[in-house]
């Protein structure tokens, strides 16, 4: 029941990003729900992969490039997805930060 509702707050994080920022579409509560899903999938499968590939980089800029990362992740999300949208990668890196600041907030009201 925890998991459910967790999925739901990341869905209303991806609605106030939407909200906030310009450059990020979201079509409806529904799309926002299947995005938020697609997010951690992704979060759990592939990016722990990318992580693992660019530690180099990752190690040499003292862990800012997973900035990156979570912006490419976000990116991509938005790039499968068809009422899901971001306008470019510099929208994907602010939407991924204020993403993770609002799911996080959201997350804290059940924990």
């Amino acid at each position: 029941m925890e998991i459910i509702l967790v999925w739901i707050l990341n869905a209303v994080a991806l609605l106030i990003v939407a909200y906030l920022l310009p450059g990020i579409h979201v079509a409806s509560f529904g799309s926002a729900l299947i995005a938020a899903l697609v997010l951690g999938l992704l979060n759990t499968l592939v990016k722990p992969l990318l992580v693992l590939l660019t530690l180099p980089i990752t190690i040499v800029t003292l862990g800012l490039f997973l900035v990156v990362v979570n912006a490419l992740v976000f990116w991509f999300a938005g790039s499968i997805l068809k009422g899901f949208e971001v306008g470019g990668f510099w929208w994907a890196v602010i939407g991924a930060i204020v993403y993770s600041l609002v799911s996080g907030l959201l997350s804290r009201l059940i924990y």
